[in-house]
């Protein structure tokens, strides 16, 4: 995440933030994921259906991340302009746990979820974050 990113989400966080709490992870990441056989189906069903005149592909919708000492922010990324559009969510930090890391060519990825839910959310993190990736893994403990 380049500094003006960084300095614009850390500007829409600030007002939500404790005193006393701080920011230790801030990155760019997905939280729902697209098959490539999903995706490669898709275009080339768009591609037959319009006669090949045109193939849509479905786009994942980027979305900043940043981890704080108690809580994790989740903002809807912009995907033109560096500014988070949306705050989407909050989760605690406390009680969090993450699966195994699974690491691909282009991107890795977890499944954080509370000891208490059975559902969890899943975060892919770009082959550029895996700085990012590693220090919220170091913090979050391993589900057993």
């Amino acid at each position: 995440m380049n500094r003006k990113r960084r300095r614009l989400l850390l500007a829409a966080v600030d007002p939500m933030l404790e005193p006393g709490e701080q920011v230790e992870v801030t990155t760019i990441v997905n939280l729902s994921s697209v098959s490539v056989r999903r995706t490669a189906a898709f275009a080339a069903a768009s591609a037959i259906m319009s006669g090949g005149a045109m193939s849509v592909i479905p786009a994942r919708i980027p979305m900043y991340l940043a981890m704080t000492d108690r809580r994790i922010f989740i903002f809807r990324a912009d995907p033109i302009f560096p500014h988070p559009e949306e705050h989407l969510m909050t989760i605690p930090r406390a009680g969090l746990v993450r699966s195994e890391i699974k690491e691909r060519v282009l991107n890795s990825s977890f499944v954080v979820s509370s000891s208490a839910e059975d559902q969890g959310l899943k975060i892919t993190f770009p082959l550029l974050g895996r700085k990012e990736r590693d220090a919220m893994a170091a913090v979050l403990p391993l589900a057993g």
